[in-house]
């Protein structure tokens, strides 16, 4: 083996190592889609619900991944989101998660930036609104437009393994076991529609012309919706509805490349 050889190897475990208290090498991979194939074993089993608090691994009070910082919330309560779901499997099987413990793609875990580690979420698919509920115990994924990395067995209950990623809404929840009565919860209802909202204004002036903006940039409808908020008129640009997480990915960067960067994800 050649000495340059040898020394990248050692450079690499030296990384991982120094890294380790914040994630698992795991956090600072790309991470590559699984096979499509749907081995039967991998069903998913209830999760248990152990009594415990947040970990002393991944759990800093910011990070940084990329050149980005990220602030980790002191706390779950309250927090909702909507965005597009990815799923990791295969490839980060049997390894380190950011808590330390060990991946193991066929329980119903997942990976948030700002989540406090562990939390329970219900995460439900927009696109055909099945949810499931499961734990967050890693860091992740760090791709552009992405809010949670689902492990093998959540996607494969939420129908997200052929696609590979999905419009999802996710919720902290204080009891998972009042939810997971019978097991894991997989129901199935109505499919909502999914938007990117730029802006929102109490002047319709200004919401007019940040449509007009936006609108200028991407090829996805662009719309002005009047609404109440604690007792406010405000007039919100939304783009869409998008009609699937390829084009939200071409419409986030369309904007971008317009000035427009703040964004998110709303559905109705």
């Amino acid at each position: 083996m050649s000495v340059r050889l040898i020394r990248s190897r050692l450079l690499v475990l030296g990384l991982c190592a120094g890294l380790l208290t914040l994630a698992g090498c795991s956090l600072f991979v790309s991470r590559k889609p699984a096979p499509v194939a749907v081995p039967p074993a991998a069903a998913g089993g209830t999760p248990s619900v152990p009594d415990e608090g947040y970990s002393r691994y991944g759990n800093p009070e910011t990070y940084k991944v990329l050149g980005q910082t990220y602030r980790v919330l002191k706390s779950g309560n309250g927090f909702v989101e909507r965005g597009i779901a990815s799923w990791y499997g295969p490839d980060f099987h049997g390894k380190l998660t950011s808590t330390r413990e060990v991946y193991d793609m066929y329980q119903m875990t997942a990976a948030h930036k700002l989540l406090p580690l562990p939390t329970w979420v219900k995460v439900t698919n927009l696109e055909n609104g099945r949810h499931v509920v499961l734990r967050v115990n890693d860091r992740g994924p760090f791709k552009d437009n992405r809010i949670i990395d689902l492990s093998y067995a959540a996607a494969l209950k939420l129908d997200v393994i052929a696609k590979g990623t999905a419009f999802v809404e996710i919720q902290a929840i204080d009891r998972p076991d009042a939810e997971l009565s019978g097991g894991a919860v997989i129901e199935t209802a109505k499919a909502t529609k999914m938007y990117l909202q730029v802006g929102a204004f109490g002047e319709p002036a200004n919401a007019e012309r940040l449509r007009a903006k936006a609108d200028a940039a991407t090829d996805e409808p662009v719309r002005v919706v009047q609404a109440k908020s604690n007792g406010r008129t405000l007039f919100r640009v939304q783009i869409g509805p998008i009609a699937d997480v390829d084009r939200a990915d071409a419409a986030v960067q369309a904007l971008a490349n317009a000035g427009i960067s703040e964004h998110q994800f709303i559905n109705q």
